[in-house]
């Protein structure tokens, strides 16, 4: 049994719950696009092998796991916060933001929430923030897997949009090509302002 399911089990405050929600954002530290969260209910029923916090998966394996995901859970939703919005509440509301919505998107009504380090209060849910959730409880990295891969693949459309940032490789992280090409052409619609002024002009 994958261990981050049987930690998560541990730590629920009853045995017989079974509605359990995990949530994970991606995205808090580019330059450029969102930030997305995702609430999702995994069904207890199964237990896939390999689910881990995403930046611990390999490409493939996220792929294939997050198409398993998808056809399996009981719910899931995932919130992107633009970088507009960003920019004007800053990220770190921008991802309570996207998780709050997320959450209070499911149906059925989660028993427990299981959140990844950002403490969230939401009237009638009963949410409790793990730090390093993602690679603790099972239910916060199905919705890691989910977060990025959805993420990414936004990010991969935008590439076609605006070919010369490279977005397609760095997904808007502010590598040293994507801050050189920032300084060459400028921001474009997706940039994250308050998170680039230090690199323009």
């Amino acid at each position: 049994m994958n261990p981050l399911f049987i930690y998560e089990s541990s730590i629920l405050p009853n045995q017989d719950i079974t509605l359990i929600c995990g949530v994970d954002e991606v995205g808090r530290g580019p330059l450029a696009g969102p930030v997305a969260a995702c609430a999702c209910i995994p069904c207890r029923n199964i237990d896939y092998e390999g689910i881990n916090d995403s930046k611990k998966v390999s490409l493939s394996k996220r792929k294939d796991l997050y198409d398993k995901l998808k056809s399996s859970v009981l719910d899931y939703k995932t919130i992107f916060v633009s970088p507009e919005e960003i920019d004007k509440i800053n990220i770190l509301n921008a991802t309570k933001k996207a998780m709050t919505k997320a959450i209070t998107s499911l149906f059925p009504l989660p028993e427990i929430v299981f959140i990844d380090a950002v403490p969230i209060s939401i009237n009638n849910y009963l949410c409790k923030s793990i730090v390093k959730g993602d690679a603790k409880c099972y239910s916060i990295a199905c919705a890691s897997i989910i977060a990025k891969i959805e993420r990414d693949n936004l990010m991969m459309h935008y590439a076609e949009i605006y070919p010369e940032y490279g977005f397609e490789e760095h997904k808007g992280y502010g590598t040293a090509h994507h801050i050189e090409m920032i300084k060459k052409y400028g921001p474009c619609d997706i940039h994250r302002m308050t998170f680039i002024r230090k690199f323009l002009n």
